[in-house]
């Protein structure tokens, strides 16, 4: 079978230059850690022709579509109570169970269980003067 067209040079390298945009794409979505890593992505290359009435000339054009994975949902406990008022209110759970403190690995803060601070071992830094 005769090569009609070379895919690297066609539309001025064009459709080349278009798949590789969409890799790109693809490769980054497969890095983030947000996104199942075993989800299928799909780049679609879409050549539409049309001629004229002579049926001499044919106007090609490419459009490169591309289907990411979507960010994993994400999961978060609301513990819901009555505020002083007796009106409904929430704060997310921290701790993973209600009404059990937690201790902050960052700031060595003692918390309750939304995270609001109850103790902290640190020592305040003095101002240096």
């Amino acid at each position: 079978m005769t090569q009609i067209v070379d895919l690297n040079e066609f539309a001025d390298g064009a459709v080349a230059e278009r798949f590789n945009l969409e890799l790109q794409k693809v490769l980054e979505n497969f890095a983030d850690l947000n996104t199942d890593p075993t989800a299928k992505r799909k780049i679609n290359l879409v050549i539409t022709l049309a001629g004229d009435e002579a049926r001499d000339v044919i106007l090609a054009n490419v459009q490169a579509k591309t289907s990411l994975a979507p960010a994993k949902k994400l999961e978060a406990k609301i513990i819901m109570d009555l505020d002083d008022k007796g009106k409904v209110t929430g704060k997310e759970l921290k701790s993973g169970v209600k009404g059990q403190t937690r201790v902050d690995l960052e700031t060595g803060e003692i918390q309750e269980d939304t995270g609001s601070r109850i103790y902290s071992f640190r020592q305040p830094k003095e101002d240096v003067k």
